[in-house]
Formats: structure tokens, C-alpha cells, sequence
């Protein structure tokens, strides 16, 4: 049949695809300039961002940031994280794999190779080299990330014409979002106060990236010190100044405001990652990629990957009820706005779609919580590890049985184990036993019989979901609620916080979608982490990652962009 004045569009992010929808427009004199997808995808990560702070500091937003999103976008208030542990590399690998590390790999920030007892470090590659930088900081790359990202997935869809870039100051933060098939990965080093990159990716840095570090913008920001926003008596969403919750930056003689960054870095540029200001200037880098690369001006959807991890290290070491913090995240709210205002300069003002999450949470302090008789255990791991070593070693004949406890697991050292031909299983029941006597713990999971342990259901997903054989240890640990590893010396309570268990706390994120084919709206049914990244492929009306298990929320997207 003999169709005429009719014009096909396929949608430029899928490509020339067999799956492509054919959508028919009227007779038109020229091709439609209407987007069949957005011109940019913006994925944020904001790096210990707990649920929460979306609304304990809303009165104090500005409107273009966190507020922007907020009411033109759509929120997702009951996101959780279905794995466990909640630390930063897995949480960049899920948000962008739809997967968990059972079967992403990415089992922590760093874990154990369980055939060699060696440590890995999630983003450690010793085949590449730096650019940028004469340091070992440049030796990264994603190949120990086993599955392909949303952003791999673009690239594949279009052929590879889509530009992807993935910026952060912690090298994870950029290159596992960034995916397989980036064209870059940037991420700061303290050594020389610079982003650089690695030869996976290129051998020397753009011109562009050049010319930023020429500008010397660190020394620049801390030059400025780091005083409140506001005046510091506004600040009620905080515990006092100075409180004893917190911890000193390096060589202050305590944590009150005005913090002297000019005089405190003594040309360690690093130190930015612990204020504010290392927020400003990844977004100060990633505007210059939009505009050196022209992203979201090409025939087909560009991605830009940023995180955020200076709320990271601010929450770090002065927790989460800081004055710090809480300036921290008000400046962070003014940057959205910028970066959002110049988004809509350059991109075009509903061309573009975002999506804002936290790879996990944080606890509070545990001073301040039994200050306020909230119970909140503090665990001598240290303690433990020597005990279970030396019972271990007095049973078995052989030392140091169990390699290390990261990540709340028991590592068993089996090249050892193998070796002298113990039983590796009993080995595990009497780790078991002597930790099921510690008060501090509530459960203990043997990881292979997690999915019929004795625990909550959610629990159980968690744990399964975060095993991987290769680089997981054999018994996960759950402490109670609050636990913490620590110690009180001379009456006193670790500062700062951490994060990494399944509580709330650590594993309630915030989700928010806004810009093209985004609807406005929200939902308190139950959705995971791992949906962010097929509700971004149904967007895009491209395949999900394959290692991917979670659901596209049909809630986000405008009818015409469902799949």
C-alpha cells in the first residue's frame, strides 16, 4: 500500500533498531523539529544524601534546585535499597546497572577476591596508567563492573554516537556510571589539585580539561574559607556548633565556623572534598563539558553522569546533625539552580531530563543518640576479629583464619584452607557461635543458607542480593539498630558518622525525575534503586542493562514515552 506525505520518525536515542517505533506525523514541508527524546539525560548521585534532607531543610531551598525538581518533576518517597551492604561504589554500579552485586560484582568499595584472599578495590585496574597526573590516582577503570549500565546501553542503541561522561570527585563516582563505553571519566587528585582521567579512555586530557585545571579553581574556593550561608543562630535544623558529635578538620583546633580552609590546606587541594565548595566545582566541570563537548547537541541523546561526594565527606566527619551539613546541602541547593538555569541556556528549557538519587544514607551519631537515650550499640570489631583468630588458631592450628571483617563479613582466608584441608564449614559454625554471643549483634547469616535463614523477608532479599561468590564473605553480619564498629575512649563517642547497613537510615534514598518526558507527581508505593535504571531505558525506548532486575516505574513517564 502506497502511503504518501506521510514523514516516519524513529526516536534518535534508539538508533536504527527493528524494535523502533514508527510514529506518523502530518504532512509537513520539512522534518519536524519536535524531540522524539530528550537532547540530554543528567543522572545526579548526591553522595550520602539520606531521604530526609529533601525535607528537613525544604523551607530553605531556593526555587530552582532541589524544590525545581520537587514540584515540576516526579518523587518516589518510599525508595529503598535492596542489597546490602549500603556503601558508595555499589550504590553508583546499581543506580546505573538496574542490578545488585550478586550479579554486577561490585561487592564493595573494596572486597576480597575470595580465590586469592587479595583485596580489590572497586575501580582498580593496574593495567592502565594516569593522564593528567604523574600519581598512581589515574590507575582505575570499570573492568571489574561485570554488567553494562543504562549509558552502555545508549551507546549501543545509537551505534555509539552518544557522547557519555561521567564526572566526580571519587574516581568510582565517575567511572562506574560512566559505564564500559564512555567517552570519559574524570575525577579529581589530590596530588597536584587536578581532574584527570586514565588510559582506558584516552592518552592525554582534552584541551578543555586542560584549560579548567589551569584555572586553579580549588585554591580559588578555599582561598574564600568556608563560613555560613546564613547566619549561623538560623541554622535549628542542627545540633550547636563545635558540638562534640563532631569531628576537626585536619589541623583546626575545632570544628566552628568560620572554617579556615586558606590557611588549614597548606597546598593539599584535597582538602576541598570536606567542604562545600568540592560540590561547586564538579558542577563548575561538568557546565564545561556541556559546553566543550557539545552535549545535548548531537543527532542523538547525550548522558552526562555527575556525582556529587562532598556531602559524603562532610556527613563523614561531622554527621548528620551538623551545621555543616546542614550549610552543606543549603549550597548545594543554590548549585542545582545554577546548574539547572544554565541547562536551560544552553540545552533548552524541557529538552533535557534529569534524575537525582543518593547511593546511600547515614546514621546518626551514636553520642548523640544515647545523649538522647536512643539506644545505639557500638561493636569492637577489632576485638572480635583477634578473639574469633586466636580460638580459630588454637582449634585448627593455623593462623589468622579469617582474612578481615569488611563489610560487616567474615572473609575466611581459603588459599590456607584449601592448603592444610580444614573444613571450611566448620570453621564458619564456630565463627557463628562466637558471634551470636556478642550483644551487640542481632543476627548472623551464613550467606549460602541466607535465603532460608531464620530473619525478616526484606533482610533476607538484602543479603542474597549483595552475596557475590567471588568477592563476598561467608557470614554476614547485622548489628543491632544504630550498631556501629567503635569504641567509647575516655568517655567519649566516635564523631562524624558512617553508613552500610539495611536500616532506614542507610537504605531510604531520595528518587526524583524531572525535565522531558517526565510527569509531575509522586508515589509512596514501594520502589527500589535498582528501577532507576530501566525507567531511564524506557525513556529512551532502548534495552535495559543486561544484568538489570528491576521494574521501569510507569508512574514517571508521560503516556507517549512508555515502553
Amino acid at each position: 500500500m502506497k502511503i504518501k506525505n506521510l514523514l516516519l520518525l524513529l526516536c534518535a536515542c534508539n538508533a536504527i533498531s527493528a524494535g523502533a517505533q514508527i510514529k506518523k506525523k502530518a504532512p509537513v514541508a520539512a522534518p519536524s523539529t519536535s524531540l522524539s527524546c530528550p537532547k540530554l539525560v543528567v543522572g545526579i548521585v548526591v553522595d550520602q544524601m539520606r531521604w530526609d534532607y529533601l525535607y528537613r531543610y525544604y523551607d530553605r531551598y531556593s526555587a530552582g534546585g532541589f524544590k525545581r525538581m520537587l514540584n515540576e518533576g516526579y518523587t518516589c518517597e518510599n525508595a529503598t535499597i535492596n542489597y546490602l551492604p549500603s556503601v558508595t561504589a555499589i550504590g553508583h554500579s546499581t543506580i546505573y546497572t538496574g542490578s545488585v552485586p550478586a550479579i554486577h560484582g561490585i561487592a564493595g568499595n573494596d572486597f576480597t577476591d575470595q580465590a586469592t584472599g587479595k583485596n580489590m578495590y572497586c575501580a582498580g585496574d593496574s593495567s592502565v596508567t594516569s593522564v593528567g597526573s604523574t600519581s598512581s590516582a589515574g590507575k582505575m577503570s570499570p573492568r571489574n563492573l561485570l554488567v553494562t549500565t543504562v549509558t552502555d546501553e545508549l551507546k549501543l542503541a545509537t551505534n555509539f554516537r552518544s557522547k557519555v561522561i561521567g564526572i566526580a570527585l571519587k574516581d568510582r563516582g565517575g567511572i562506574l556510571p560512566a559505564g564500559h563505553t564512555a567517552n570519559a571519566a574524570y575525577w579529581f587528585d589530590d596530588k597536584n589539585g587536578a581532574w584527570i582521567t586514565s588510559t582506558y579512555y584516552m592518552n592525554d586530557l582534552p584541551q578543555w580539561v586542560k584549560d579548567f585545571n589551569g584555572k586553579n579553581l580549588p585554591k580559588a574556593y578555599l582561598d574564600k574559607d568556608w563560613n555560613t550561608l546564613y547566619p549561623i543562630n538560623t541554622y535549628v535544623q542542627s545540633t550547636p556548633d563545635d558540638s562534640k558529635y563532631e569531628g576537626k578538620p585536619s589541623g583546626a583546633a575545632s570544628a566552628t565556623f568560620p572554617i579556615k580552609t586558606s590557611e588549614l590546606n597548606k597546598g593539599n587541594m584535597g582538602m576541598i572534598r570536606s567542604t562545600p565548595y568540592g560540590n561547586s566545582l564538579t558542577l563548575d566541570l561538568a557546565m564545561a563539558a556541556v559546553n566543550a563537548e557539545q552535549m545535548g547537541n548531537n543527532v542523538v541523546t547525550d548522558f552526562l553522569a555527575v556525582s556529587l561526594s562532598s556531602t559524603d565527606y562532610v556527613g563523614h566527619q561531622y554527621g548528620t546533625h551538623a551545621v555543616e551539613t546542614e550549610d552543606t546541602y543549603l549550597r548545594l541547593d543554590k548549585d542545582l539552580a545554577a546548574f539547572f538555569s544554565f541547562l536551560d541556556g544552553k540545552v533548552g528549557k524541557g529538552n533535557y531530563t534529569v534524575f537525582l538519587s543518593a547511593d546511600h544514607g547515614a546514621v546518626q551519631n551514636s553520642g548523640l543518640l544515647n545523649d538522647h537515650n536512643i539506644p545505639a550499640p557500638l561493636w569492637d570489631s577489632g576485638t572480635a576479629l583477634r578473639e574469633m583468630n586466636k580460638m580459630l588458631e588454637d582449634k585448627y592450628k593455623a593462623p589468622r583464619l579469617i582474612i578481615n571483617m569488611n563489610n560487616f563479613q567474615i572473609n575466611l582466608n581459603n588459599v590456607v584452607i584449601k592448603d592444610k584441608k580444614l573444613d571450611e564449614e566448620a570453621i564458619k559454625a564456630d565463627c557463628i557461635v562466637y558471634l551470636e554471643k556478642q550483644k551487640e549483634i542481632q543476627f548472623v547469616v551464613d550467606m549460602k543458607k541466607a535465603a532460608t535463614a531464620s530473619i525478616p523477608e526484606n533482610l533476607r532479599e538484602q543479603i542474597v542480593n549483595g552475596y557475590n561468590a567471588e568477592h563476598s564473605g561467608v557470614i554476614q553480619i547485622i548489628l543491632k539498630p544504630n550498631g556501629l564498629t567503635g569504641r567509647v575512649t575516655n568517655g567519649k563517642y566516635p564523631t562524624g558518622t558512617t553508613h552500610s547497613a539495611w536500616n532506614p537510615y542507610d537504605t531510604h534514598i531520595p528518587m526524583v525525575f524531572f525535565g522531558w518526558g517526565i510527569n509531575h507527581g509522586a508515589t509512596s508505593k514501594p520502589t527500589h534503586m535498582t528501577d532507576i535504571a530501566p525507567t531511564i531505558a524506557a525513556l529512551l525506548h532502548i534495552q535495559a542493562p543486561n544484568g538489570n532486575i528491576g521494574q521501569s516505574i510507569t508512574e514517571v513517564l508521560k503516556a507517549d514515552n512508555k515502553q
